[in-house]
């Protein structure tokens, strides 16, 4: 089996040989998600029903700043409290560090699994490993004005690095090529980042984890997401049946949307994963709207429900680092999100036969852009395969705002003369002039300000 080459040559390790592994309106009543049994090799079943959990993404970008919002919600209802003087003769205590936006940029890996101990396995069938099929990868920038957040497909064929064994007992064996759904079935979440780390060249000091059920919760607590469908969308696997126009969906049918891959695109993991990114974005939007940032219920219970839902990397428990994290996050724009899926092909021979093949030359841009906070934007008509945008039906956006946007100094009172030098800033004398933003060709996704409509299978 042939290795993968580093993308981006940062250090990876050599890989050992691999061994063998193995209009709006409510949602219609369904009958529930499909049920199934233990899934086999090969066949149709495995290949429907992995998880898509993908709305856990939103914890990414709104979870934890919802955190933070709730958090000073509380310590406003309690008032300023009562100073406690030092009696005579003793030292005043110091006051405590008052707790501020994180500084700089971060990483934070969010994985959806299949399986989880929480699963019901009544509603969703039992499973034969539990697997990381949603990986979704956030980098905020280190001037917090803006983030992207990438899928990356369950189905790819990736390198997964010797991870430590959960019971501390020793290491897996490093592996060449396998689809990175497997990573969690190799070390748990902890090999995932290492995974992801290793494929995308940044570092992950953040991880979470969520299943089925937190998804049903996280859309129950937000009071239901509206999505667009550009035509009516029927999926008989995951039960899914929603009408062309806009739906609000909550509880299974949130989850039955994200799931779906049969129901939309082209049929594949990479036309699900643009539909998801119409959820996403809708739900940021709902997120950050004034109905939901003003109504401390809501607010409180999307808290309760990711809080009691993820399984959270220890440097993510810290309440202190936790409301940093989200002050970082509570005002980035939704021109200033960006959704983007890794980019990949399928159709490829060998190792990546029926799997996703990484695009390496695209993916060294994109990973380049971001460890380096270099603004890029999507090209035209990109959205993917799985959705189109509202503003030209032709899955591509009108205008793709830049995924980060560079502040700049106040231009002077008095404008320039056409036929003068760029304008300056006076205290340096440096150019103002806003840098080109780089079109990243191949990339897809959108932005959370988009409009967007999820395609149905064989629309296309």
């Amino acid at each position: 089996m042939s290795d993968l080459r580093d993308r981006s040559g940062r250090g990876r390790r050599a890989a050992r040989p691999e061994a063998t592994a193995s209009g709006r309106r409510s949602a219609p009543a369904t009958t529930g998600v499909a049920r199934h049994g233990r899934l086999k090799s090969g066949g149709a079943v495995r290949a429907v029903t992995k998880v898509v959990a993908a709305s856990v993404a939103v914890l990414l970008v709104s979870g934890a700043s919802v955190g933070a919002i709730a958090a000073y919600q509380v310590r406003s209802d309690l008032g300023d409290g009562v100073e406690l003087q030092a009696a005579q003769g003793e030292t005043t205590k110091p006051a405590p560090p008052s707790i501020s936006e994180y500084e700089g940029g971060f990483n934070i890996l969010v994985v959806g699994t299949d399986n989880d101990a929480s699963q019901d396995q009544g509603a969703f069938g039992e499973r034969d490993a539990t697997l990381n099929d949603v990986n979704i990868l956030l980098h905020v920038s280190a001037d917090h004005t803006n983030a992207t957040a990438v899928s990356i497909p369950r189905d790819m064929v990736v390198p997964i690095p010797s991870c430590a064994k959960e019971d501390g007992s020793g290491y897996y064996s490093a592996m060449s090529a396998r689809p990175i759904n497997e990573a969690y079935s190799y070390g748990g979440l902890s090999c995932v980042a290492s995974t992801v780390s290793s494929l995308t060249g940044l570092d992950i000091p953040f991880a979470g984890m969520i299943s089925f059920n937190g998804v049903i919760e996280m859309s129950n607590a937000i009071g239901g997401v509206p999505v667009c469908a550009a035509t009516p969308i029927k999926d008989r696997y995951t039960g899914l049946d929603i009408p062309a126009g806009e739906t609000v969906l909550s509880g299974a049918d949130a989850l039955a949307f994200l799931r779906t891959r049969h129901g939309v695109g082209d049929g594949s993991d990479l036309g699900r994963i643009s539909s998801q990114q119409v959820y996403l974005s809708s739900l940021l939007r709902t997120v950050k709207s004034a109905d939901t940032l003003s109504n401390p219920t809501k607010l409180y219970s999307l808290a309760r429900a990711a809080a009691s839902n993820m399984t959270l990397s220890d440097q993510l428990t810290k309440i202190d680092t936790m409301v940093q994290i989200g002050l970082a996050l509570r005002d980035l724009p939704l021109d200033a999100v960006n959704f983007v899926q890794y980019p990949g092909t399928t159709g490829g021979s060998g190792v990546y036969e029926n799997k996703v093949q990484p695009d390496e030359a695209v993916a060294t841009q994109l990973f380049d852009a971001i460890a380096n906070d270099v603004p890029f934007s999507i090209p035209e008509g990109s959205t993917g395969i799985g959705s189109e945008n509202t503003a030209t039906g032709d899955g591509g956006a009108a205008t793709q705002a830049p995924a980060a946007p560079v502040e700049t100094a106040a231009p002077a009172q008095t404008a320039a003369p056409a036929d003068t030098a760029a304008p300056t800033d006076p205290g340096s004398g440096a150019s103002t002039t806003p840098p080109t933003t780089e079109v990243i060709e191949g990339l897809t996704g959108q932005t959370a300000a988009d409009q967007t409509c999820s395609v149905a299978f064989g629309s296309n």
